[in-house]
């Protein structure tokens, strides 16, 4: 499920700098690819380790990474659970993200997702402005929650965060599916 949004980033990167902005553009804008993040992460190239930090400060130099990080937005990009049309009740009734209708936004209360209201206000804003649908995603209160890097990571990086994602059915099986829609 990873490989997914792992393509969306390098191809959002990719056409970033073919639009012929970044010369005149202070911003860094980098992504960041981990391993074992199906396994918790905690490994040498996993989100839990020092890499993202090491390379920002070499990036920013050590001296404004600080200042850097503050003034910084991490997208956490997973895939988000659709609605099974054989399982619907087991989603919220107003959370209920569907193929082809836009990213999710992915929220919970316990943090296993690193969204707070304003990372989901400026993703909300950024989303409008360029007509991006937009669906929000919240675990029902009775249900376990899985969760993402992003909580590691704003946690280590101390940037603020929000947890977003495409829409999937059977995530983690050998038949996932997702929109195209979703992913153009």
């Amino acid at each position: 499920d990873n490989l997914c949004m792992s393509y969306t980033s390098v191809e959002a990167l990719i056409d970033a700098a073919d639009n012929g902005t970044l010369d005149s553009d202070p911003t860094v804008r980098m992504i960041c690819l981990f391993d074992n993040e199906e396994i918790g992460s905690n490994s040498l190239m996993g989100a839990a380790s020092t890499m993202m930090q090491q390379i920002m400060e070499r990036v920013c130099g050590a001296e404004s990474w600080a200042v850097t990080a503050r003034n910084s937005l991490l997208v956490s990009a997973d895939m988000a659970h659709a609605i099974h049309p054989n399982y619907a009740d087991k989603h919220e009734a107003r959370h209920r993200p569907a193929l082809h209708a836009g990213t999710v936004i992915k929220q919970n209360a316990n943090q296993r997702y690193a969204t707070s209201s304003v990372t989901a206000t400026i993703l909300r804003q950024c989303a409008e402005r360029n007509g991006i649908p937009v669906q929000d995603f919240v675990v029902r209160n009775d249900s376990a929650c899985g969760s993402t890097i992003g909580p590691i990571l704003a946690t280590s990086c101390g940037i603020r965060t929000i947890d977003v994602g495409v829409p999937q059915l059977s995530m983690h099986s050998v038949r996932e599916m997702c929109g195209v829609d979703d992913i153009g």
